[in-house]
């Protein structure tokens, strides 16, 4: 039954995700007069939030009453699984993701990163990761947060991998403000190197922003410190409404 669920699933991602494209490319005419792609990015998570709520295994929300960031702010958060994105893209704002490179390649879902404004970077090049950051800061000089995974890839327990520097270093040097948030519930909605779905209820919570004023390279372990202490909290927090149990906030 559960493959059978599965496979349901992935046809009604698909589906969902080919539609919106169909919805979401003619509103390119919106370019001249919406330089962030705020229109393009909103409509790309859309899909996503359809996806998730139209998925018979998941139960997605967002906890609290977060606020809107400045417009000059790095979003960090743990990365449970795939199904992160679909979970984040409930907050009600836009910001432009920093996500691989292979990802962007996938037809229809890649072409609507696209659309959307998003970043692709490929792992493990010096160059990539360095255009990459470009373009984070372009995108911030131009009001528009964006949303950076530091573990760089999925953790395969409860423990948080460790942070990658370039979110960190990319707000110092852009005097941004760093956003932590939270996500807990999306491994077991789908678990890493699996394609079958499974129940879970998952929620996204948003931290309390960390101002960088005053900050200069050489505190980037210090920030990254920061955030990751917010973000253990948050996930502690959101743990007894997902039924996963995990360790107390600070411990590893």
């Amino acid at each position: 039954m559960n493959a059978l669920l599965s496979m349901y699933a992935w046809l009604e991602t698909g589906l969902v995700a080919l539609t919106g494209f169909c919805i979401q490319a003619p509103l390119v005419v919106t370019w001249p007069f919406d330089r962030r792609k705020v229109v393009t990015g909103r409509a790309f998570r859309l899909i996503g939030v359809t996806a998730a709520r139209l998925n018979p295994f998941w139960k997605f929300s967002v906890h609290g009453k977060p606020v809107r960031p400045s417009g000059r702010t790095v979003v960090v958060s743990n990365h449970e699984s795939n199904a992160d994105p679909f979970l984040i893209s409930f907050l009600p704002w836009e910001m432009k993701w920093l996500g691989k490179a292979s990802l962007f390649k996938i037809p229809v879902v890649g072409w609507s990163m696209w659309l959307a404004g998003d970043i692709p970077v490929r792992r493990g090049e010096k160059d990539s990761a360095q255009e990459a950051m470009a373009a984070c800061a372009r995108w911030l000089d131009k009001g528009m947060p964006v949303m950076i995974f530091p573990e760089g890839t999925r953790s395969k327990t409860e423990d948080l991998l460790p942070f990658k520097d370039g979110a960190f270093r990319l707000a110092i040097e852009a005097g941004a403000d760093v956003l932590p948030m939270a996500v807990s519930g999306t491994r077991r909605a789908l678990p890493k190197h699996s394609w079958r779905f499974a129940t879970s209820r998952a929620l996204v919570t948003v931290g309390t922003p960390i101002s960088t004023k005053g900050m200069t390279l050489a505190d980037v372990e210090r920030l990254k410190e920061m955030a990751r202490e917010q973000i253990l909290a948050l996930r502690a927090s959101l743990m007894p409404f997902t039924g996963v149990e995990g360790k107390a906030p600070g411990e590893e």
